[in-house]
C-alpha cells in the first residue's frame, strides 16, 4: 500500500513535468520546421492543440492503473477469505437436533490456540443443568471467553468432548445446534439497515407483533417509537446513530425474538455507562427466565443471581458454587469481590 501510495502521488507532479518538458521540445522542434518551410503554422499549431488534448486522458490512465493495482490488491485478500477451507464442518453422519431437554456437559474439555505456548482451558468439567443460571468470572486471560466459544463450535475441543443431552457437538449438524443458542456479546453486532431488520435478521415467518413484544422485554420499545421512522428508522453502519445502551438492547430484543433455549451473554453490559447499564441488566433479566443461560461478568455485582458462579484461572476452574457459598470459602471469588468494593 505504501509503494502503490508513494506511485500514485508521485505521477502527478510527474506527469506535469514531462508533459511541460515534452511542450517545450515540441515547440522547440515545431519552430525549426516552420522556419525551414516543412510545415505552415496552422498545421503546427493543429498539433499541438491535438498534442493537448492527448495530455489529459493519459494522467487518467495512469489513475486508472493504481485503482486497478489497488482494486487487485483488495480482491486477492477478498479472495482468500471466501476461499479459505472451512476447518470446522458436520461429519457424514451429523445427527440433526431440534431442541434441548437435559444438561449442557464440559468432559474433560482441554483447548490451546495456534502456535499458542499455553493452553486456554485445562481439563475442565462442568455440568450446566436445563434453567439453570451459570456464571463464568475471573481475572481477563482466565479463559472465560475460549470457554463460550467452544459450545456454538466457534472452535472445536482438542481433548474431551462438550456434550448436549449426552451427544457430542461433533456428532450433531452445525446449523442446528446453533439454532439452539443466541448470543448476546459486549460489541453489538448491528447492519446499515432499519431497528425492524436488525431484530429480525436471519428469521423468516416473523411478524411486526412479535418483533414489538421482543423490544419490550428488551426494554427498547421506548426509544425506538421516538425515532424519527420508528421501526423503520436507518441505525447506520454498525447502529451508529444509536447509543451503547440503545445497540445493545436492540441485540437483546433480536435474542429474544429468535426464542433460544440456551442464552450466551459475553459481558453484555461491561462497556456501558451506569443508566444504559441498569436498563440493559433489566432486560437481560426477562430474558434469563425459564432459560439455560451462561454468562461471562466482570462486573461481579451483575451475577450474584446466578445459580451456580464459576471461577476460572490460568484455563482450570477453581471454584463454583453460589454467591454466598463463595463468599464464605475466602477464595479467589472473595478476592475478586473485594477488589471491586475498594
Amino acid at each position: 500500500m505504501n509503494r502503490i501510495l508513494w506511485r500514485k502521488d508521485l505521477s502527478s507532479p510527474l506527469s506535469e513535468f514531462l508533459g511541460v518538458t515534452t511542450v517545450s521540445v515540441l515547440i522547440w522542434y515545431g519552430f525549426r520546421e516552420v522556419q525551414n518551410g516543412a510545415i505552415n503554422v496552422s498545421t503546427f499549431i493543429a498539433f499541438l492543440y491535438a498534442f493537448f488534448m492527448v495530455i489529459d486522458p493519459s494522467k487518467q490512465l495512469s489513475k486508472a492503473v493504481y485503482s486497478i493495482q489497488k482494486g487487485a490488491a483488495s480482491l486477492e485478500r477478498v479472495q482468500s477469505v471466501l476461499n479459505a477451507d472451512l476447518q470446522i464442518v458436520d461429519t457424514p453422519d451429523a445427527q440433526p437436533i431440534s431442541s434441548f431437554e437435559t444438561a449442557i456437559e464440559y468432559r474433560n474439555v482441554s483447548f490451546k490456540y495456534y502456535n499458542a505456548e499455553e493452553a486456554a482451558l485445562k481439563t475442565i468439567n462442568l455440568r450446566i443443568e436445563k434453567g439453570k443460571i451459570v456464571a463464568l468470572v475471573g481475572a481477563s486471560g482466565a479463559g472465560k471467553s475460549t470457554f463460550i466459544d467452544l459450545l456454538p463450535r466457534f472452535y472445536d475441543v482438542q481433548e474431551g468432548g462438550i456434550f448436549i443431552d449426552n451427544q457430542n457437538i461433533k456428532s450433531l449438524k452445525i446449523n442446528d445446534f446453533r439454532k439452539l443458542i443466541s448470543m448476546v456479546s459486549q460489541d453489538a453486532i448491528l447492519f446499515n439497515d432499519t431497528i425492524y431488520n436488525n431484530i429480525v435478521f436471519g428469521l423468516e415467518g416473523v411478524n411486526r407483533e412479535q418483533v414489538i413484544e421482543a423490544a419490550k422485554i428488551a426494554n427498547a420499545h421506548h426509544f425506538i417509537i421516538e425515532t424519527e421512522k420508528g421501526y423503520e428508522t436507518n441505525i447506520g453502519d454498525r447502529g451508529m446513530k444509536l447509543s451503547g445502551g440503545q445497540r445493545q438492547r436492540l441485540t437483546i430484543a433480536r435474542a429474544v425474538l429468535r426464542n433460544p433455549p440456551i442464552l450466551i451473554l459475553d459481558e453484555a453490559t461491561s462497556a456501558l455507562d451506569s443508566e444504559s447499564e441498569k436498563l440493559v441488566q433489566e432486560a437481560l433479566t426477562k430474558v434469563m427466565k425459564n432459560r439455560t443461560t451462561i454468562v461471562v461478568a466482570h462486573r461481579l455485582s451483575t451475577v450474584q443471581h446466578a445459580d451456580e458462579i464459576v471461577v476460572l484461572q490460568e484455563g482450570r476452574i477453581v471454584e463454583q458454587g453460589s454467591h454466598q457459598a463463595l463468599l464464605e470459602l475466602k477464595g479467589e471469588y472473595r478476592k475478586l469481590v473485594d477488589l471491586q468494593a475498594l
